[in-house]
C-alpha cells in the first residue's frame, strides 16, 4: 500500500491526539470479521458502509442499536465480551497505516502524543503492543474513561486535560466522521486519515 501523505492543517500544535482504530492501526476490516463471526449466531445484519458510518462508537452502543434495529435481544455484555476475544485473536494480522505511522515516528519525543478510542482499553493496548507503539504514547483513554462517547467531545477533553495542554493546542488524527466531530466540539483541529474501505474504493473517491 503506496502511502499518501497527510496534510497537516497550520499551526504549532503542543500535543497530537490519535483515534486507534482506523488511525493508527489498520484494524478495521479485523474487528469487522469479528463482528460478523458474532452477529451470525443472531443472524444479525451489519452492512460493511454501516460499520464504517458507526466508526468510534462504543462496542457496546453498537450492540443495543443493532438490537433495536433488527428487533434481538443480544446481551450487551456477553457479546462485546465476545466481540473483544475474537478481535484479539486476529492481532498477530495487524498492521499500522503508514502515512500516520510516519507522523509518531518523526515527532516522538518532540511533543506528547494520546490514543483517544471508542474500543475497550485491553483491545488498544493490544492493538498498540502488536504494533510496538505502545511507549510512544503519555496516555491513553478508552471507552472505559468516558461515559459520552463519539461525536462527544468527552475522550478527547480528557486527554488534552491528562497531558496538559489546552485543546487548542491539540491536533486530531481521526479517520471517521464522528471522530473529526468529536474533535471539533472539543476545540481541536483535526486532520482525515482514510478509511480501509476509502482505499479499497481508490482512496475515497466514493
Amino acid at each position: 500500500m503506496r502511502s499518501m501523505k497527510l496534510k497537516l492543517p497550520e499551526g504549532a500544535f503542543r500535543a497530537y491526539l490519535f483515534d486507534c482504530d482506523g488511525t493508527i492501526a489498520d484494524s478495521m476490516p479485523l474487528h469487522y470479521n469479528a463482528w460478523k463471526a458474532v452477529l451470525a449466531d443472531w443472524n444479525c445484519d451489519y452492512p460493511e458502509e454501516v460499520f464504517y458510518s458507526w466508526g468510534g462508537k462504543p462496542v457496546r452502543n453498537i450492540i443495543a442499536d443493532l438490537n433495536t434495529m433488527n428487533g434481538l435481544q443480544m446481551p450487551i455484555e456477553a457479546t462485546a465480551t465476545r466481540k473483544e476475544s475474537l478481535y484479539l485473536a486476529q492481532l498477530p494480522k495487524l498492521k499500522a497505516i503508514p502515512e500516520v505511522l510516519e507522523y509518531i515516528e518523526a515527532d516522538h519525543g518532540r511533543i506528547p502524543f494520546a490514543v483517544v478510542s471508542g474500543s475497550t482499553r485491553e483491545s488498544v493496548v493490544g492493538s498498540l503492543s502488536v504494533l510496538g507503539l505502545l511507549d510512544k504514547f503519555d496516555t491513553i483513554v478508552s471507552a472505559d474513561d468516558y461515559k459520552h462517547g463519539k461525536p462527544a467531545p468527552d475522550g478527547y477533553l480528557l486527554a488534552a486535560e491528562r497531558l496538559g495542554v489546552a485543546p487548542a493546542d491539540c491536533l486530531v488524527f481521526e479517520d471517521t466522521e464522528m471522530g473529526i466531530e468529536a474533535a471539533t466540539a472539543a476545540g481541536m483541529a483535526s486532520v482525515k486519515v482514510p478509511t480501509s474501505l476509502e482505499r479499497r474504493w481508490g482512496n475515497g473517491n466514493q
